[in-house]
């Protein structure tokens, strides 16, 4: 394949900055809902079933620490390794690199599980990393909540390191 360009993803997903960020778009909604009465109380309101978003993480960006009330699966798709840092509510860290080599321990993807904060960089020789997050009940940004640094590095001091870098 000839090399891609990630001004040509941007262009051909049409992809736009992200909050925590890197790129994103929407490409799936379904049209199916769920009440916020039959939802857990994590949830602030009526959830559709399922959406899926292409993502895209220049070297050199971070998508910052951030937790959502649902499971998210992360896909792998084109580009370089991407390593996701994520923490439980217990402050277990674990980094999860998605890619193409599996036989260096790269996964096609990874599920990370609600109410982990978690976030991703690209390998440090890479350029990017483009992929997909699938998330059920659907994504909805009114659950969605960015890291205060200060206050998870009082919550977990042992994790320095990983808060500093995916935070600002």
């Amino acid at each position: 394949m000839d090399k891609i360009e990630i001004s040509e993803l941007v262009r051909i997903y049409n992809l736009q900055p992200h909050p925590e960020g890197g790129y994103y778009s929407e490409y799936y909604r379904d049209k199916g809902t769920i009440s916020k009465t039959s939802l857990p109380n994590r949830f602030k309101g009526d959830r559709n079933f399922s959406s899926n978003i292409w993502f895209l993480l220049p070297k050199g960006e971070k998508s910052s620490l951030h937790r959502i009330p649902a499971d998210e699966t992360w896909h792998f798709y084109l580009g370089d390794p991407l390593t996701i840092v994520q923490i439980s509510p217990k402050g277990a860290a674990e980094k999860i690199v998605l890619g193409q080599n599996i036989k260096n321990g790269e996964k096609f993807a990874h599920v990370v599980p609600a109410g982990y904060w978690f976030g991703a960089i690209v390998s440090p020789s890479g350029r990017f990393s483009f992929v997909g997050c699938t998330v059920a009940p659907a994504f909805d940004f009114a659950d969605f909540e960015m890291a205060d640094r200060e206050t998870l590095l009082k919550e977990f001091p042992d994790l320095k390191d990983v808060i500093t870098q995916l935070t600002d």
